[in-house]
């Protein structure tokens, strides 16, 4: 990443100072400096004892000893901290116009091994497969200029979360148990609207889309949504809708459920995207990430979900299906539901659904460039530490971004220019303790 101007020190020590009000304890301060420095530093690996070489060569392992144990044993608060450099980035987020949707998404990190804390044979999407890795849960705050993390949290397996030895030996909280990773997309998002962060549409691919009860769910949060769901999901096209429960015949109790009959039963965004007529279909152009323009057909109907709504005793509420079906392939690629409004334009549907690929670019620079994957220890305290001390170096350089008119990415940092006050100690100029 490029940078037009140098960061200031300054601005970087008040980021450290706000940051470290959330720890606890003022001797913090001194090895969140360093962990957030040896994070922006750049380095193939940003695990704890390379940093601590690149931040204080000559005293090694004394650094690496005072990181560690911040990262992996000291007991503050990886929430609060998340908050603080969350609100750090927002503040100059807004500058550049309203965050626009919450982009809910989960992240792979391969491991080897069976010790690290939720590390299982399951789906890791930087592998496109599945594989041993550990797997977080994120939301972000996105809008097409900027995006910021605004929660992580790990997914703990079923096979973990129900083995009390695993986890006792690496400190699982008591509190945490089993969850499948919509739920816990939602107990995150709740926890934002308690915080009262801007709302806007959620959007998220249909590994959370396709569970029926997350989009209640959401809606209950007063959020509207615009999420991915599988061919398979049924639905009740415009003008087909499911029987009201049997009139009661004055005998036993009266029937209260919905019904379906041969005449009246749902069909599958599939089946009915493929019977919408060519008059349906429209070429609309938006802008994805790096690759700059980009043009697909879609479609877009009035429909009702049906998941299991014959246990229900009335129809939920009229939603939009939106429908892509690129050019050439033989069958519709993607498919959503929307509770936005009825009067929501094509357009603005299409651009909020093809928002969600900030969440590719947020996770590729922490990952490349911040080292989200790189941590070494097995613990769920170290392993959130880590992550939300890499989100934090993530906010601020986002911070420094929208600086920039426009924002512009920025660059990582070099020994040779890093500012007064920024330098680790044993480098070229270097001034007062790492």
């Amino acid at each position: 990443m490029g940078h037009s101007h140098r960061l200031e020190g300054e601005r970087f020590a008040s980021f450290v100072d706000g940051l470290a009000q959330a720890l606890g304890h003022a001797d913090r301060r001194e090895p969140l400096r360093a962990y957030l420095t040896g994070l922006l530093l750049p380095g193939d690996r940003k695990s704890v004892e390379p940093m601590a070489a690149r931040i204080e060569p000559r005293r090694v392992a004394a650094r690496h000893q005072s990181m560690h144990h911040f990262v992996a044993s000291a007991p503050w608060d990886a929430g609060a901290l998340l908050e603080r450099a969350r609100d750090h980035a927002l503040e100059a987020f807004e500058r550049h116009g309203p965050v626009q949707v919450w982009i809910v998404d989960d992240t792979g990190i391969p491991k080897k091994g069976t010790k690290s804390v939720g590390v299982a044979r399951q789906y890791c999407g930087i592998l496109g497969k599945q594989d041993n890795c550990q797997v977080a849960v994120s939301v972000s705050l996105a809008n097409p200029t900027m995006s910021i993390p605004a929660a992580y949290r790990l997914y703990l397996p079923e096979e973990w979360a129900e083995d009390r030895a695993r986890r006792e030996e690496v400190g699982v909280p008591d509190q945490i148990v089993f969850q499948p990773k919509w739920r816990i997309a939602l107990e995150e998002m709740r926890r934002m609207v308690a915080d009262e962060l801007p709302r806007a549409p959620v959007v998220a691919d249909a590994g959370y889309g396709d569970a029926t009860a997350f989009r209640e769910g959401i809606a209950e949060l007063g959020l509207s949504y615009a999420v991915a769901v599988k061919g398979a999901t049924s639905v009740w096209s415009p003008g087909n809708h499911a029987l009201p429960p049997k009139r009661w015949s004055g005998k036993g109790r009266p029937a209260t459920l919905l019904r379906r009959d041969d005449a009246h039963r749902p069909v599958s965004v599939e089946a009915l995207a493929k019977s919408l007529p060519k008059s349906a279909w429209k070429s609309v152009r938006w802008r994805q990430g790096t690759k700059g323009a980009m043009r697909s057909r879609f479609a877009r109907l009035r429909v009702t979900s049906a998941h299991r709504d014959y246990l229900r005793a009335d129809m939920r509420a009229q939603e939009w299906l939106l429908i892509e079906w690129k050019n050439g392939e033989e069958k519709p690629n993607k498919f959503w539901l929307s509770n936005t409004p009825a009067s929501a334009s094509f357009d603005d549907l299409v651009n909020l659904v093809t928002l969600r690929w900030r969440i590719e670019r947020d996770y590729q620079e922490l990952k490349s460039e911040i080292g989200l994957d790189h941590y070494e220890g097995r613990s769920w305290r170290g392993f959130h530490h880590h992550g939300v001390l890499c989100i934090a170096a993530y906010c601020f350089l986002a911070a420094e971004r929208a600086r920039l008119s426009p924002p512009q990415p920025v660059a990582f940092l070099t020994p040779a220019k890093l500012p007064k006050g920024f330098r680790p100690r044993g480098s070229p100029g270097a001034s007062g303790a790492a």
